[in-house]
């Protein structure tokens, strides 16, 4: 067991780790094409933060949380998801007092206690996005086509987005009647689960995994059928943006989320590409978590997204993430004085610029050029005791096989020149 990872958790080894480099890159560039600034938020959080935001009749507060009390009793938990922590900053800072939207985008691990599947941790990776001050459908619609565009990025295609409105404060007290009228007689078929939460949240009841629950509210009345005229004059224009940004969509009144601070706007992209149909992000709007938590009434939308999750989508796409490149230089040594030289000339070259390494197990020359065919080196510095008393090395192109001789003096600038870092 202490040699191995536990269980839901994964390693990302360093023949791997350039394509996570290679995602966050790309999402920060796009993050900062919106104006979003990153923010970070601890690893834990006391355990209350998610029963108020994220909502205590959800299956994360319910099942799934890493809930443990540290030395002095206190209840902690490993955040299972994003939005509620980054509020709990906002209103900690008083951030709300600046000048308004607030755009954030976070990059953060989060945890669950679930069964691991394909793109599915117990410790996972998240991309995010909140904004804070805003109740305009545009926004929702921005938040929208900052995935959009991420994938675009990406070149991923065969991502479906499907969009609801699940109403408001207003609107979902007549639903919850509505539900549970319809729900009440079928409350015995139900798992234990549903049964709980039939008086508290009976809307959860429709995002239930459990087959025969879904069997028994296939034909459950739908939210979309309820909204209040704001929020129907809302998802209307959230539609009329869509269709301004040019981005297909399909009206998908079954959606639910799984967190209780979703209010009117709920999307989801969607991909049959990790062996069944999945959904790869998900966001909406949560006007009313601010103030749940303890702040002023502030308007906000966001989205969260597996980075595991995308990696597959990924793969099964037959994306390739290019790699990254790799030594620039690497010196091949022949004796003594020319190891002690070709460490002082390897400062030198990383002190210019230049990714450079050397051998430091004492191989042999044919071994030393094998090694910099690993590190896929552009270019090898061969130098021996000779070449020091001369003062020039054997620069060599690994992918050509050219070969010259260059002096020391002039060999940094000779490779900025070749490697085009003037």
């Amino acid at each position: 067991m202490l040699t191995r990872a536990p269980k839901g958790t994964k390693d990302v080894l360093a023949t791997e780790s350039y394509k996570w480099q290679y995602l966050e890159k790309k999402f920060r560039q796009v993050c900062e094409e919106f104006g979003y600034k990153e923010v970070r938020t601890p690893v834990f959080e006391h355990t209350e933060l998610f029963e108020r935001g994220v909502g205590e009749t959800t299956d994360v507060v319910q099942k799934e949380m890493y809930t443990f009390e540290d030395k002095a009793g206190r209840s902690i938990t490993l955040k299972p998801e994003g939005t509620a922590p980054v509020v709990r900053s906002l209103i900690e800072h008083k951030l709300y007092s600046g000048p308004m939207p607030l755009k954030y985008f976070y990059i953060t691990p989060c945890y669950r206690y679930e069964k691991p599947q394909a793109g599915r941790l117990r410790e996972f990776h998240q991309f995010g996005i909140e904004v804070f001050g805003g109740n305009h459908p545009a926004i929702d619609v921005e938040v929208i086509n900052l995935v959009y565009n991420f994938y675009k990025a990406l070149g991923v295609e065969g991502i479906e987005l499907n969009i609801n409105s699940i109403g408001c404060p207003k609107c979902k007290p007549e639903y919850n009647t509505k539900l549970r009228e319809f729900l009440k007689d079928k409350l015995d078929s139900l798992c234990g689960t549903c049964q709980s939460r039939y008086d508290k949240n009976p809307m959860r009841i429709l995002d239930c995994k459990n087959e025969k629950c879904q069997i028994e509210i296939k034909d459950a009345p739908l939210m979309i059928d309820y909204l209040c005229d704001e929020c129907n004059e809302h998802f209307a224009k959230v539609k009329e943006y869509l269709d301004i940004a040019e981005i297909e969509y399909r009206v998908d009144p079954k959606i639910v989320r799984g967190l209780d601070y979703y209010t009117k706007t709920a999307f989801e992209f969607i991909s049959n590409e990790i062996g069944s149909q999945s959904t790869v992000c998900g966001g909406g709007r949560y006007d009313g978590l601010v103030e749940e938590l303890g702040g002023p009434s502030i308007p906000a939308v966001g989205f969260g997204m597996g980075i595991e999750r995308l990696l597959l989508t990924l793969e099964n796409n037959g994306i390739e993430i290019p790699k990254e490149e790799g030594l620039d230089i690497f010196i091949v040594t022949i004796g003594e004085k020319a190891d002690k030289e070709a460490y002082k000339l390897l400062n030198n070259l990383r002190k210019s610029g230049i990714s450079a390494d050397k051998d430091y197990l004492g191989r042999s020359i044919k071994a030393q050029f094998k090694y910099s065919d690993k590190l896929e080196a552009e270019y090898t510095i061969v130098i021996g005791d000779d070449e020091v008393d001369k003062g020039v090395v054997s620069l060599k192109n690994m992918k050509t096989g050219a070969q010259e001789e260059v002096t020391l003096m002039s060999l940094i600038d000779e490779l900025k020149s070749k490697l085009g870092r003037q």
